[in-house]
């Protein structure tokens, strides 16, 4: 019985050596558990902290695209009012050549008639001198010439 007894002690301390290392084994689970736990509830905290500032980041965006969307249009339309005004100064300055080169045909036309009246004035006095002079050298009435000769020179 003895015998029976220390086989059982022995079975006793072997079976609370292997609860001892099992009990062992499974705290180092827990702890490496509980180590990869923390490991993963910190990435985890990094990775929302990520997330929100990506969030952030894409809600700027977000207005910023609005907002150059905004000036965009504005700027578009600003373009139209401007091409429009260029349409009108255009056609404006298309208008003020044409009065431009009116006024300049109208100045030549007024310096040619000008030019043509002093050369019709200068013809008409120069007409009216030769006048005169055919009449000065016109026979009189009482039939004498104008050089007092009696007879009107020419071939006779």
């Amino acid at each position: 019985m003895k015998k029976v007894i220390l086989e059982m002690e022995d079975q006793k301390h072997s079976y609370e050596q292997k609860a001892k290392e099992s009990l062992q084994k499974v705290l180092e689970e827990k702890m490496s558990a509980e180590q990869q736990l923390q490991s993963t509830q910190r990435s985890l905290a990094l990775a929302e902290q990520k997330c929100e500032e990506w969030r952030s980041q894409y809600e700027a965006l977000k207005e910023d695209w609005r907002t150059l969307g905004t000036q965009h249009r504005e700027l578009e339309s600003q373009l139209h009012v401007l091409q429009s005004k260029l349409q009108g100064a255009d056609s404006r300055d298309l208008q003020m050549n044409q009065a431009l080169r009116l006024l300049e045909n109208e100045h030549q036309l007024q310096a040619k008639i000008a030019r043509l009246q002093g050369d019709r004035d200068l013809c008409s006095s120069d007409t009216q001198h030769l006048q005169e002079t055919v009449w000065s050298m016109a026979p009189r009435a009482d039939g004498t010439d104008c050089y007092g000769t009696g007879s009107v020179p020419g071939p006779q």
